[in-house]
Parts: structure tokens; C-alpha cells; sequence
């Protein structure tokens, strides 16, 4: 395997573009300097327009002081004497089409045999630090469906950042200070005193009534008999509360590691403030030294109620003036911190920890959080760091189209290790990611277990164990054929590649060179799920191949009187599995070489 990222198809298409108008701006004399990194090279919209299509025209127009037309017209005559370039088009007010030589394609899928699962990566992150904080659920019960698609989505932008070139930490917040966490105490408090044989009744409205508590007053009776009972509640709270969290905490990590998730950080909201190092007060004082904080009042809301309004004169940070709609409040009546307080200490620590490229993934009812928490990073980190927040919006669960809502566990949701359970990491994690993050998911646990083209992470996979079956056959042919991937791609890439020059094979190739970009792109977007979608239409077209060699033989991966043809297809069939399995290992989902 390859460990350094090439250059692929697009970024030397790109770089030829670059070199096309550096000549141009030479002999022309345009301003010094000009930038052209907004010039693009990307697929066209309609593919019969050509391979690729740029901008460049249209972008650099004003620095050539030229019409983009006619700019288009002079960048079109520079790179038609290009060697990798077989037509050059100029379309509508300046943009240029090009048509590469099949070379290019074929060229590239030797790339692919080269790198294996290499082929894709990038440098484009050059090692820069980036924290990506997500799941981050409250450590007062199990985890349930609706944490599980952001603990997916989390987990893929981190290894898909990772494939870019940057450096990546992955962090948990643990939300174990303020009232939730009592209320935890309480609940499990009421559980040990069930443990020690006390009839409890009903629980109480207002603490929670999941039987999953019920291991954490055994455990609290075992270790310490009844001795809670003859403490009042100052003195047991803590006690029971710290145990709570420590057994919630476990549980949420085998959940987690039932999706194949470990974070790097647990990081404590409480480890904020104890400890004789109270970070947000720090924080705070740091915040009103810069005159970013004030006391005042806050005007009623408009419209819908907001939570943390209170009509008193209160210790306001000045969101407004870093690009919030409202001031926000950092002290309760009672004197205890706001949670937002405590996020923008958290916040400031992970600037303090070298971290100026920040991530977060919300749940879908945090929507509102999103302009404060990003001011609130301007603020302390005085405009060094960036803040960009991805919320994932619900899950509804269905079984064969009726909606799942109760989990006998839990008491009122559908955990999410009984999803894992019932349908496998695979299903649920590729899943979470076929549907763009801010959109509503309905996930089938009946349709996820389908073995059709209508079950997407089944169609993959399938595409993975296709093309290892076709190697399977293709030894009747070539029995020489390695099994080993490295050695098989290190064989393959002596193929004659030439001979693969049927539309629907370059059409295939061309999917596979489009796999680096799209992986780039996705993680400058922070958005994995484009991975998923390509994995997709690239199982589709295979499958689609392999479907048409069985009305027309002559395209039959394998021709059993033609060993070179044969070679060069299993070269790309190579390239097909190679592709998939990265792909599927940057979602975190297995590559299987069969089905059952």
C-alpha cells in the first residue's frame, strides 16, 4: 500500500488548467498575484458535454480584464496542444469542457492497482488539528436511536478527516454537572432502596423509570449495605450520583463499541468547575476583562418562550456583537452556572489544548444552540478558532413501515445497542449515513435485512463480494491469479489496460477517478454522507455491468478463450473492490469478499 497520497486525475487536470492561465497572465501582464485557487475542474452537470469542466474563465475574467468568452476562447487554445486532452469546448458565457484521452482513465486505474486502499486520500488537510465533539449524550441512561445516528455520523466525519490528512481527536462531553444528573441520583437511589427489598411503588413523575437503573442500586447495595438510607440527602447524593454517572458511562461505551466507536477524550463538564481550578469562572472574568460581558436585563422574547429567560438584572455575555440574535445569560438566579456557560469554558479549553478547528454534532433540538455556541468561540479565542456545528436531525424507527416507539429497557425509547442487535453494525451505521445529516431518517429495521438493490448497504457489500466471487472464476482462465490483494494488484497492474475501451468500461473507470475528489470535497464539507451515496452508484454501475455481460457475452468480465481481455477487466474489477473497501472502511462498515 502506497502511505503518501498522488495527485489524482482532477488535481492533474487542475494543475494543467493553473498552468494554462499562469502562461496566459504572463504574456498578458494581469495584476501580480493572482489567486487562482478559485478555479475549479469538475465533472459537468451533463456528461455529454465532455469529462470535465472549469470555471476559470468566469473567475479570472477580472483579473485578465477580459470578457469571460473570450478569456474561455484563449485558455481553450492553451491547453488543446495538451497531450492528456483530446477536445476542448467553450459553453455559454465562458465556461470550458474537456474530453480526455482513454489513456487518462486507464492511467488512473493503474493509480488505483498502485495504492489500493490508499487511493483517495489526501493531504489537503496538511496535519492540521481538528476536535470533533459528538454523541456527548447526558450519562443518565442508555443510548438511544436518536444518539446512535450522531455517534455515526461523528465517528465517519473523523475517519473520513482523517483519509484528508488531518489530524483528528475525538471527544465526548460528558454533561455530568447541573440538575439532570440529581435527578439520576435520585432515580438510582430509589433503585438501591429496591435492591435492599423496600416496595417502591410507582416511580415518581419527574425521575426516570427505565429498569436499566435497577444494576445501579444493586451495586450501590452491595457496596454499601443500608448505610445510604441513615444519610440524608447532601450527604448520599454525591455519592450516589458519582456511581450513577461511572455506571451510565460504562454502558454508554459498550454501546458505543457495539458500532466499533471509541472516542479519544471524555472530557468532564464538572472537571470545569471542582477541583480548586473553576474554569468558568476563569472564563468568565477573562470574557468581562475584555468587556464582553455585562449585567442588564434582557427584553421579553418574541414569538416562542426561551428558556433561559429571566426578567432580573443577570451576568450577560454580548452575543450580539459576534453575530448572535440575542445577549445570553451566564448565572442563574440561584447563582449556579448556565449550561452555555460551562460550553464556552469547554470550549476555550480545547482552543488552550491547540485546537483552532472545531466541530460539533448536535441533536436535532439543538438547532437554536448553533449562533451562540459559534460567538461564543469567536469571543474567547478572539477570532483564531472556527466553530462549524453539524446537526443531525431525527430517526424515525419502523418495522415494515410502522413506527417502533417503545423499548421494554428503557421505559419510553428503542435503545440503540437493540437496533445493533437486531440488524448488525453494518446495516445501522451505513444507514445513519445514506441521507444528509440535517434531513429526517426513516430507518426500516425489516428493509435494512433485505438482500435487494432497494437495502443500499446490502447492494454494496454485495458489489465487494461480487467482484472477489469473479476473482474466484477468473482462475479457471488465469490460475495464476494471486489471492492476496497487494499481490493480486501488483499482478493486475501488468494488464493490458488499453483494451479497455468499451463505453460502458470507460464509464466505470471514470466513476472509479471521481472517488478523490468526491472524498476531498466531503471532508472540506463535513459531510459524509456523499460517501455513502457515491459507494452506491458505484456498486450500481458494476452491478450493471456485470448484468449486461450476461446479454451480451462479449462483455463478460470473464472470456474464457481471451486471457489478456480477462486481465485488463479483472484489472478493473480490482479497482472497483479497492475503491468500495476504502469507502466502506472510511463509513466504518465491513468489506465482506462473500455473501451469505
Amino acid at each position: 500500500m502506497a502511505d503518501t497520497p498522488s495527485q489524482h486525475l482532477f488535481s492533474a487536470v487542475l494543475a494543467r488548467v493553473h498552468a494554462a492561465c499562469a502562461a496566459l497572465a504572463a504574456e498578458g501582464n494581469w495584476l501580480a498575484g493572482t489567486d487562482f485557487s478559485r478555479v475549479v475542474v469538475e465533472p459537468p452537470r451533463d456528461a455529454s458535454h465532455g469529462d470535465m469542466a472549469t470555471n476559470a474563465a468566469m473567475v479570472l475574467a477580472k483579473e485578465a480584464k477580459a470578457k469571460p468568452r473570450d478569456l474561455a476562447d484563449k485558455i481553450a487554445e492553451k491547453l488543446r496542444a495538451d497531450d492528456l486532452i483530446t477536445s476542448v469546448d467553450v459553453a455559454g458565457p465562458g465556461f470550458i469542457n474537456l474530453t480526455l484521452k482513454p489513456s487518462a482513465w486507464t492511467d488512473e486505474l493503474r493509480e488505483v492497482l498502485r495504492e489500493g486502499a490508499a487511493y483517495g486520500k489526501s493531504a489537503v488537510g496538511a496535519s492540521e488539528k481538528v476536535n470533533v465533539e459528538y454523541v456527548s449524550a447526558n450519562p443518565t441512561g442508555p443510548m438511544h436511536v436518536g444518539h446512535c445516528r450522531g455517534a455515526v455520523f461523528g465517528d465517519a466525519l473523523c475517519s473520513l478527516l482523517q483519509f484528508s490528512g488531518f489530524d483528528v481527536t475525538r471527544e465526548y462531553y460528558i454533561n455530568d454537572a447541573g440538575a439532570q444528573v440529581d435527578v439520576l441520583a435520585r432515580s438510582a437511589f430509589l433503585r438501591y432502596r429496591e435492591a435492599l427489598g423496600e416496595d417502591i411503588g410507582a416511580i415518581p413523575e419527574g425521575l426516570y423509570p427505565g429498569d436499566y437503573l435497577k444494576p445501579v442500586g444493586e451495586a450501590l447495595a452491595k457496596q454499601y449495605g443500608d448505610k445510604l438510607t441513615a444519610m440524608g440527602e447532601g450527604a448520599w447524593l454525591p455519592v450516589v450520583r458519582d456511581k450513577a454517572i461511572a455506571m451510565m458511562m460504562d454502558e454508554i461505551k459498550g454501546d458505543l463499541a457495539a458500532l466499533n466507536i471509541k472516542h479519544d477524550v471524555f472530557f468532564s463538564e464538572r472537571s470545569l468547575i471542582e477541583n480548586g481550578n473553576n474554569k468558568v469562572a476563569e472564563t468568565i472574568d477573562n470574557l468581562r476583562n475584555k468587556g464582553d460581558i455585562y449585567e442588564g436585563r434582557l427584553p421579553p422574547p418574541k414569538g416562542a418562550p426561551v428558556e433561559d429567560y429571566e426578567d432580573r438584572v443577570q451576568t450577560l455575555f454580548r452575543a450580539t456583537a459576534f453575530g448572535d440574535d440575542v445577549d445570553r445569560p451566564l448565572i442563574k438566579s440561584d447563582g449556579s452556572y448556565t449550561y452555555f456557560a460551562s460550553d464556552i469554558a469547554n470550549h476555550r479549553n480545547k482552543f488552550e489544548r491547540g485546537f483552532a478547528n472545531l466541530v460539533d454534532v448536535f441533536g436535532a433540538d439543538h438547532g437554536g444552540y448553533i449562533k451562540r455556541m459559534q460567538a461564543a468561540v469567536k469571543a474567547v479565542t478572539n477570532g483564531k478558532a472556527t466553530l462549524d456545528v453539524k446537526v443531525v436531525q431525527l430517526v424515525r424507527l419502523l418495522r415494515n413501515g410502522e413506527q417502533v416507539r417503545m423499548s421494554k429497557r428503557s421505559g419510553d425509547f428503542v435503545t440503540l445497542r437493540e437496533v445493533v442487535d437486531e440488524v448488525g453494525s453494518d446495516a445501522v451505521r451505513f444507514m445513519m449515513l445514506f441521507r444528509k445529516n440535517d434531513a429526517t431518517l426513516d430507518f426500516d429495521l425489516a428493509k435494512v435485512l433485505e438482500q435487494s438493490k432497494d437495502n443500499p448497504v446490502f447492494y454494496v457489500q454485495y458489489g465487494h463480494a461480487r467482484g472477489h466471487s469473479i476473482f474466484k472464476n477468473a482462475r479457471e482462465v488465469i490460475p495464476d491469479l494471486p489471492e492476496e490483494d497487494g499481490a493480486r494488484r501488483a499482478f493486475l497492474a501488468g494488464a493490458p489496460l488499453e483494451k479497455l475501451s468499451e463505453p460502458v468500461e470507460l464509464d466505470l473507470l471514470k466513476r472509479l477517478a471521481l472517488f478523490p475528489r468526491m472524498a476531498e470535497a466531503a471532508a472540506m464539507a463535513h459531510e459524509p454522507h456523499r460517501i455513502a451515496f457515491y459507494l452506491y452508484d458505484l456498486a450500481s454501475e458494476f452491478h450493471a455491468l456485470w448484468t449486461k455481460g450476461r446479454d451480451l457475452p462479449h462483455l463478460r468480465f470473464i472470456i474464457n478463450d481471451d486471457a489478456e481481455i480477462t486481465r485488463a477487466r479483472l484489472a478493473m474489477v480490482q479497482g472497483v473492490v479497492s475503491v468500495l473497501a476504502s469507502g466502506l472502511a472510511v463509513l466504518g462498515v465491513h468489506a465482506p469478499t462473500e455473501m451469505r
